[in-house]
Order: C-alpha cells, then sequence, then structure tokens
C-alpha cells in the first residue's frame, strides 16, 4: 500500500501563516502539520509516499528532507496549483494509483493514529472515511444506507440544516484499491475534468461513481469520538492546538483558557460554565426560531425600549434600571463608577475583584472548610475598614454560601448608615431554597439610593448566548450614567425579543427552577457517596466540592478532560488548597456521565 498527499494548494485564508509557506508547513503546538502526519503514516506497512506540490513546493521538499522519513518519497508538481483545484492534483497522480493500493490525504489534516487505524485495518477495500456531521463542520457532507452505502454527496452550500442529523463529514481520507482506481476512479476522473474542468474538487468523482448500479466504495464511521480536525482559518488553528495540545496540562490550561465556545467540541460535556439546564422550554424556544430570520435582519430597538422592557418584567421604573450586553458589561461600568476602598468575600466571582487595583480591594476569606459566611461575620471584619463599596455576591460563587433575604436587608440598613455603597450581585439567586430572594424591588429601590443589584439572566435563565443582564438601582442618576457608557444597541434582537416574550412562560420558568434544586439535591448526595469527595452544600446552580487528596487534585482534572472529554473548573488559584473544584449542575443524564467518571477515577 501506498499514501498519497495532495499538498499543492495555497491555504489563503490562513493569510500571514501560509505568505511563505505551504499549507501543510503551519505549526500545530510547534510540530508541522506534514511531519506529524508522515511520521503516522511512517507506523503502518506503507510501501511509498507520493505529495502533490505546487505553492512553495522546493521549500517543502526541503524540509521534508530534514526529516529522515524512512519511507520512500516521490514527488508530483502541479504548475499551476493557483488556477487549479484537487482534482487536477490528483489527475497528475493517477497513473501512481494504478501501481498501488492507496490511501489518500488531503494535507491539511491534523488527526490521531487511531483514526488511521481505523481506515487501514477495515478490511473493505475501498472507502471514504467520514464522521457524524457537526456544526464546526465545513464543506461536503454524506447521507449512508444502514450497510455504509454512500447514498448521495451533499455540497456544503446545499446543506438543509434541518436534516443535520443524517448527514456524515468526509474526513478527506480515502482507501482505494489498485482495481479500484483503475477500473473506476481513474477514468472517471478523467471523463469528469475533461468535461468539466480542472477547478473542480475529487469529491465530485466518488459522488458520480457512487451513482452507479452496484456500489463499490463504502463509508467507514468513526464511532468512538476519535480526534481529528481541518484547518483552514486561524480559528481552526486555534482550536487544533486546545484538542492536540502537547501534553495534558497545557490542554487543561488551553480549554479553561477559552472562557466559552465549547459549542466548536460537540463531544465535550461542559460542566465548567454556568447556565439553567431546565429552562427555557421548547415552546420558547420555537417562538424564537419562528422569528429568526426577522430577528436576524432587523436592527434591536435602543437602549431606552429595552430599559423599558426590563422594567416591565421586574416591576421597577424604567430610570432604575439597565439591561447589559451581559452581567459582565454592567459590572464593568458600575464599577468604573464606584471608585476608592472595595470590600471582597473571597473566593468570589473576579470579575469585580479584577475591576480595581490590589491597593483597593479589602479582602475577608471566611475561617472554615466550607467558606460559609452569615451577615454579622461581614459587618464584623468590615465595620473598622473605611470601605467606600462592598460586593456580594449572593449566593457566592464558587461556594454556593446564601445570605437569607432577611439577613440581607439587615445588611442593606448597614451599609445605607454607614454611607457604604452596596452592590448585590443575585445572578443565582433565583436557585435558591428559598423563594423570597430577590431585592430587584421597587420598594427596596426608593429606600436604598447606596443599592445596586446586578443580575445575569443568561445564567438564571439558561440562555448564556444571548448576552442579557440588568442592573437595578435607586440611585437614578447612577443609572443614567451607566446608559450613556453603553452602545445605543448594546444588545441584539434576539436578546430583546426573549425579554419581550419572556413573561407568557414565567410558569415554564418557576418549574424549571423545581427540577434544579430537586437535581442538585440529589447530586449533591451522590457526590457525597463518592469516597475521597467532599461537597459543600450549595444553593445555586453549581456545586463547590473537596478532593481530599489535594495531590490527586490536578491529575483528576486532566483525567476527565483527556479520558472522558469533561470539563470541570479547577479552584486552586481561587481557594486555599489545590483540591477544590466547582462542578456545575446539567441534566440528570449528563450528571450522572460525571459521576460515573469520578467513581471510575477515584476508585482506582
Amino acid at each position: 500500500m501506498q499514501a498519497i498527499i495532495l499538498a499543492a494548494g495555497m491555504g489563503r485564508r490562513l493569510k500571514s501563516l501560509t505568505k511563505n509557506n505551504t499549507k501543510c508547513m503551519v505549526k500545530v503546538n510547534g510540530k508541522t502539520l506534514i511531519e506529524r502526519m508522515l511520521g503516522q503514516i511512517e507506523k503502518y506497512d506503507i510501501n511509498k509516499i507520493i505529495i502533490v506540490i505546487g505553492y512553495q513546493g522546493d521549500k517543502l521538499k526541503d524540509f521534508i528532507s530534514t526529516l529522515n522519513v524512512r519511507i520512500p518519497i516521490e514527488y508530483v508538481v502541479n504548475p499551476i496549483y493557483d488556477k487549479t483545484n484537487n482534482i487536477y492534483s490528483l489527475f497528475l497522480a493517477a497513473n501512481r494509483m494504478k501501481e498501488d493500493d492507496t490511501l489518500l490525504f488531503e494535507s491539511d489534516l491534523i488527526f490521531e493514529d487511531s483514526v488511521l487505524e481505523e481506515l487501514i485495518f477495515d478490511p473493505r477495500k475501498n472507502l471514504s472515511l467520514v464522521d457524524k456531521y457537526e456544526s464546526w463542520m465545513d464543506g461536503t457532507c454524506l447521507t449512508l444506507s444502514a450497510d455504509d452505502s454512500i447514498e448521495s454527496f451533499v455540497p456544503g452550500k446545499l446543506l438543509n440544516f434541518n436534516d443535520k442529523d443524517k448527514y456524515f463529514k468526509t474526513v478527506n481520507i480515502y482507501k482505494f484499491s489498485r482495481e479500484f482506481s483503475e477500473n473506476y476512479y481513474i477514468p472517471f476522473l478523467e471523463a469528469y475534468q475533461s468535461a468539466l474542468g480542472q477547478n473542480e474538487y475529487y469529491e465530485q468523482v466518488l459522488k458520480v461513481i457512487t451513482m452507479l448500479d452496484k456500489p463499490v466504495i463504502k463509508a467507514k464511521r468513526l464511532n468512538y469520538g476519535q480526534r481529528w480536525y481541518e484547518i483552514d482559518d486561524i480559528q481552526d488553528l486555534d482550536i487544533a492546538e486546545s484538542i492536540f495540545a502537547a501534553d495534558d496540562d497545557k490542554k487543561v490550561l488551553l480549554m479553561q483558557g477559552r472562557y466559552g465556545g465549547y459549542w466548536r467540541y460537540p463531544k465535550m460535556l461542559d460542566f465548567s460554565y454556568l447556565v439553567n439546564p431546565f429552562y427555557p422550554p421548547e415552546q420558547m424556544k420555537n417562538e424564537l426560531k419562528a422569528s429568526f430570520d426577522l430577528l436576524l435582519t432587523e436592527y434591536p430597538s435602543g437602549i431606552r425600549i429595552n430599559s423599558l422592557l426590563a422594567a416591565k418584567n421586574f416591576g421597577v421604573r424604567i430610570d432604575n434600571i439597565i439591561v447589559g450586553n451581559g452581567a459582565a458589561e454592567l459590572i464593568k461600568v458600575l464599577m468604573e463608577e464606584l471608585a476608592g476602598k472595595t470590600g471582597f468575600i473571597v473566593p468570589t466571582f473576579d470579575e469585580y475583584r479584577n475591576r480595581y487595583p490590589l491597593a483597593d480591594r479589602v479582602e475577608f476569606m471566611p475561617d472554615n472548610p466550607d467558606f460559609t459566611y452569615r451577615v454579622e461575620d461581614v459587618k464584623s471584619f468590615f465595620c473598622d475598614k473605611s470601605i467606600n463599596n462592598l460586593i456580594i455576591v449572593n449566593p457566592d460563587n464558587p461556594s454556593g454560601n446564601y445570605i437569607p433575604h432577611k439577613e440581607m436587608l439587615d445588611l442593606i440598613e448597614w451599609a445605607e448608615s454607614n454611607s457604604i455603597n452596596l452592590v448585590v450581585d443575585e445572578s443565582f439567586a433565583d436557585f435558591s431554597d428559598e423563594k423570597k430572594n430577590t431585592l430587584v424591588d421597587q420598594r427596596y429601590l426608593d429606600k436604598y439610593k447606596h443599592l445596586y443589584i446586578v443580575k445575569s439572566i443568561s445564567k438564571s435563565y439558561g440562555v448564556p448566548g444571548l448576552r442579557l443582564g440588568i442592573l437595578a438601582s435607586g440611585n437614578s442618576s447612577m443609572i443614567d450614567k451607566c446608559k450613556t457608557s453603553v452602545s445605543i444597541w448594546n444588545i441584539n434582537s434576539f436578546a430583546e425579543f426573549f425579554m419581550q416574550i419572556e413573561e407568557k412562560y414565567k410558569n415554564d420558568y418557576a418549574k424549571g427552577l423545581e427540577l434544579l434544586r430537586s437535581e442538585r439535591k440529589r447530586f449533591e448526595k451522590e457526590l457525597s457517596s463518592i469516597e475521597g469527595i467532599r461537597v459543600i452544600p450549595s444553593q445555586a446552580n453549581y456545586i463547590m466540592i473537596e478532593v481530599k487528596d489535594g495531590a490527586f487534585a490536578n491529575e483528576l482534572l486532566k483525567k476527565l478532560l483527556i479520558k472522558y472529554d469533561i470539563l470541570i473548573k479547577d479552584l486552586s488559584h481561587k481557594a486555599n488548597g489545590s483540591g477544590y473544584m466547582r462542578i456545575a449542575i446539567r441534566s440528570t443524564a449528563d450528571n450522572n456521565i460525571l459521576l460515573n467518571a469520578l467513581r471510575q477515577e477515584m476508585s482506582n
């Protein structure tokens, strides 16, 4: 068996990275794609490697000559690489395909060894390697019959996304027998190119062959989550570097440093970022979908109208509330206005702390292993600290500590009497067992002018992609300042429409919160049953745990990500000791997957 690698293209979408190099010379974690691919091919019984070169071909040859590849390498030159597509590059290597069975590769791929093994060790002679279609994939897709026959090739521009669950994506690695190449592929390739020209794709030839009465090529499905990626642009490169990180520590660091966007990793379970798994309901999603075209193509309203919507939903006056592009936007503009010494209870949500220089932070860490505290603890610590502002996240993040509503009113009175600006972030308050849990109430806003309430709608309502948050305060002049600090169109049409229809689904929201509370109770009980894990009781939609063997905690984080594609939050930089982690509460099915993984690893 031989290998053919198509490496003539210019890779324009990689811009500066391919200004002086062909695409396969791009490095992923310090190693070029071609070096990695040749090293993988060498592991198997391959007699010869043919590489079709074009753009920067001599430079590629010179580089490969330094790699000491033991398998003989031949080069085929595509002199008109800038005017042709891969159908012509493969045509130039057609005579080689008549000499031996062939593994065919695109050169812009990165994959783990098991991907190649699936193809090589399958006894079937003619195969197109495919994977289940995911939203990040681009290009030609297939539909398959139950026996892996290829029913159709569907170009990317013709995909019907309502049928996406039926599609498989070509990985662009193929296995062709010599007989198939000589009797089918090459004759069709020559005829197709003669009829339609050289600026086409070789997949089109396979499409024609699959129309024959007797299927001579099948699909080989990847069924076990094998890792591969096609690198067309710098975002692809960035994601590939996280998937194929050189070591486990770096992979964990890169994944946690993405701060979201994990839909690009469809096999991953994200227990790091915090959303409500039981809302919104399907009917609400369908209502959003029904207005998709309109919302996509129309401008949202300005900030006055969106403040009016928020005022209606939360039962306060328009001059006491502002809507943000997520709570993070509002935290930024508010913290810029509240200068001076500022009190924090740590560990906590760092978005607030990071807005102040170290010299202006006054930090209280509860002296107990659960990081619990009550209002009396807060007042006792800060009473003599001469602070201008005090930040309270309730329930706190990551501990899940919750101050009951009655105590919060006491803290507000204390702060008001001491002229301390009190910022209460109640992004997770709706998840608490206490039904009266919000301070967004016109009575409190009218009475307490030093009170500011931040709430992340993204987290509590399960719509982080919409980026929604509110800030409410009786200090209307401060609210006006914040409104002038943000863009007039600071939220998009989808977020505005969500606020417009949200009131209709109040009962669904209440049911979702009850489901969350019930699942939290079950999840805490199951986690507590795992030897070596200590659960810190929470009133939020996440649970803080301590792995009793702190030295093992870092290894556990890595194993969950590498072996199970599960990402959880490492708290070693926040809490005293390396054994603390935060786990988001997801659906019962997802939570059970994590529980099983934890039981497996903690028992080893």
